[in-house]
């Protein structure tokens, strides 16, 4: 027993870390109907800027971190409009390629300026407590509330803002959202830099306990893919249930079957989900 609650709580560190990039994915397809797979790679770049401001700089965890937020909310910016923007009216597959050419850029940028070995963000959240009988670390803990604070601040912007407001009307309709009055523009901007300030999130929280290194962006942006698959292309509450299933089904596949078969346990949930339903979970659209 005192294992099998062990490894939910890792689960539940693994389903956090998964939540909050598939959120962002989920975010930037809602609105752009954009499969951004360049997004695993601004997590990379996300744990690359903490590790550096934390160990060149000399910063604090917690400074590095709003630190990464606020690069990579630049970063996306910066994608969105030269990259995605002027592709806006091109069919679909010009912006899948523009995608793709955008995570292989910044992945040999990566490669380029900081070259190809492992290394950790400094941990200083490392103390092993134990709450209820079951041990863990500082740091899963601070994922697993970051994450949850991260959510509920997401769903308030969503849902009780009035530029949130706009997201999600671009989102059920962009060409009505547009005829209404809404800046259209400055919506997809806003949304980039929100599902990347959510990578670097994701990456600030787990680079303590996870490796940093060039490749890092391709295992999680493999995983979100099939998140958002599983809960339904652009549903916040899919990415949200489907992050969570897959966290708990990988640890405890690795823990009671095999280690080595982790990663395949993605491709079985999404294959046994989608014969269920075939269009995920949850219907299309941020709500």
């Amino acid at each position: 027993m005192d294992l099998f609650l062990q490894q939910i709580v890792n689960g539940l560190t693994l389903g956090c870390i998964y939540c909050l990039v598939a959120l962002g994915l989920t975010l930037i397809y809602g609105i752009m109907e954009v499969p951004n797979f360049a997004h695993g790679h601004f997590y990379m770049i996300g744990a690359y800027v903490t590790f550096f401001m934390m160990t060149l700089y000399g910063l604090n965890y917690w400074l590095s971190a709003i630190i990464a937020g606020i690069v990579l909310a630049i970063l996306g910016v910066l994608l969105e409009r030269l990259v995605f923007h002027p592709m806006r009216h091109t069919p679909a597959t010009n912006k899948f390629i523009a995608a793709v050419g955008a995570m292989l850029f910044l992945e040999a940028l990566a490669r380029v300026l900081w070259g190809s070995d492992y290394r950790n963000i400094p941990s200083v959240y490392d103390n092993v407590v134990q709450i209820a009988g079951i041990r863990t670390t500082e740091q899963k803990l601070i994922i697993i509330i970051g994450a949850f604070v991260l959510m509920a601040a997401l769903y308030v912007f969503i849902k009780k803002t009035l530029i949130g407001s706009t997201i999600e009307a671009m989102a059920q309709n962009r060409d009505g959202a547009s005829l209404v009055g809404i800046d259209v523009n400055r919506v997809a901007m806003l949304t980039f830099a929100v599902a990347s300030l959510l990578a670097a999130a994701a990456a600030s929280l787990s680079g303590p306990i996870f490796l940093v290194y060039p490749g890092m962006g391709n295992i999680i942006i493999m995983k979100a893919f099939v998140i958002i698959v599983i809960g339904g292309m652009g549903s916040i509450p899919g990415a949200v249930i489907g992050a969570f299933i897959l966290g708990m089904a990988e640890t405890m596949g690795a823990t009671y079957i095999s280690s080595s078969y982790k990663d395949i346990v993605a491709f079985a949930i999404l294959v046994l989900i989608l014969s269920i339903r075939p269009s995920g979970l949850f219907a299309r659209g941020v709500r």
